[in-house]
């Protein structure tokens, strides 16, 4: 009979054991999670920053130009899609 006890008393030990590894690395888990959600709102705040700043750029540089007038120069070859057309008359 007392061969049954140890038994009972080694495989409680090992059972607390279990228990206490597993909420170990739930706790773990749940720590590295949060990690990664920090560092993901780390970087989503950066990038939406650098947008911010591009914006005002733009904007600023709009701005500035704003009512000016620029002439651009384009190849004499390169016409694209535009014809000239000879346009008659109706009476």
């Amino acid at each position: 009979m007392e061969e049954n006890l140890h038994i009972a008393e080694a495989s409680l030990g090992g059972l607390f054991k279990t228990i206490l590894i597993i909420i170990g690395a739930f706790v773990a888990l749940r720590f590295i999670g949060q990690m990664m959600i920090a560092k993901r709102n780390l970087d989503e705040q950066r990038e939406m920053e650098e947008r911010e700043k591009k914006f005002q750029r733009e904007r600023k540089e709009k701005l500035q130009n704003f009512g000016k007038v620029t002439v651009s120069k384009s190849n004499p070859g390169s016409k694209g899609d535009v014809q000239d057309i000879d346009y008659e008359e109706v009476k």
